[in-house]
């Protein structure tokens, strides 16, 4: 029966084919939500391997994490701008698992990031996530996870106040509006863990910064962190 589907399956692609999100062109057999030319002009940072990179250096005095990375480079202009949006705002949660796939197939090299027990997303507050229909964040701990084969965590870490966007503000301004809004709970699960700690985009660092201490003061562990994008 399914191989009678086939060529079904291929007059459609043909009529209807998917298209590129970054330049609009066919994608061929094998391709997934970008084409082979994007896909290998994505800005990425390879600095996972390096110890005290601009990421780490950021938490440095802030958080004390054991290491941090982002898989690309993120700018206003950026053509790759376009996948967050998408991802964030248009329901395209199948662009999270996808990079984040890719990025868990970099991070899978490092010992450092291999050794994870949890991987665990920055948590939307319930009221956002139900207006949005899923937290992109953990879309991309799907993608880790299969690449890394380490559990998500989404229900340990909590947002427990409904804040405004961090869109607009300056540092301080996002550090107080989330400085106290994360909670922990039955913190015995991370206990003398490593966790991997995800988001979507790193710009100052505060809601990273505050998720990770209220971890921290909860329970014994250790905190990596893995962003999809760097916003430099």
């Amino acid at each position: 029966m399914l191989n009678a589907l086939k060529p079904l399956r291929y007059f459609f692609d043909l009529i209807y084919p998917e298209l590129c999100d970054i330049c609009n062109k066919s994608l061929v057999r094998g391709e997934k939500i970008i084409c082979s030319d994007c896909r290998i002009d994505i800005p990425l940072t390879r600095n996972w391997h390096e110890r005290g990179n601009s990421i780490e250096q950021i938490f440095w005095g802030r958080a004390p994490i054991v290491a941090a990375t982002s898989y690309f480079f993120f700018s206003r202009g950026s053509k790759y701008r376009i996948l967050l949006h998408k991802l964030k705002y248009s329901g395209r949660d199948d662009i999270g698992i996808a990079l984040g796939s890719w990025f868990g197939n970099e991070l899978a090299t490092c010992k450092i990031f291999s050794d994870v027990d949890f991987i665990i997303p920055v948590p939307l507050h319930p009221k956002k996530q139900q207006l949005r229909g899923y937290n992109q964040s953990e879309k991309i701990c799907v993608g880790l996870s299969y690449a890394l084969n380490k559990p998500v965590d989404v229900k340990t870490v909590i947002r427990s106040e409904f804040t405004n966007t961090q869109t607009q503000k300056n540092r301080m301004e996002r550090w107080h509006n989330v400085s106290n809004v994360f909670e922990v709970r039955n913190a015995e699960k991370l206990k003398n863990k490593h966790i991997l700690l995800v988001d979507d985009v790193l710009t100052t660092g505060a809601t990273l910064e505050a998720c990770c201490n209220a971890i921290l003061s909860s329970v014994n562990c250790r905190i990596s962190i893995a962003t999809l994008a760097f916003a430099h």
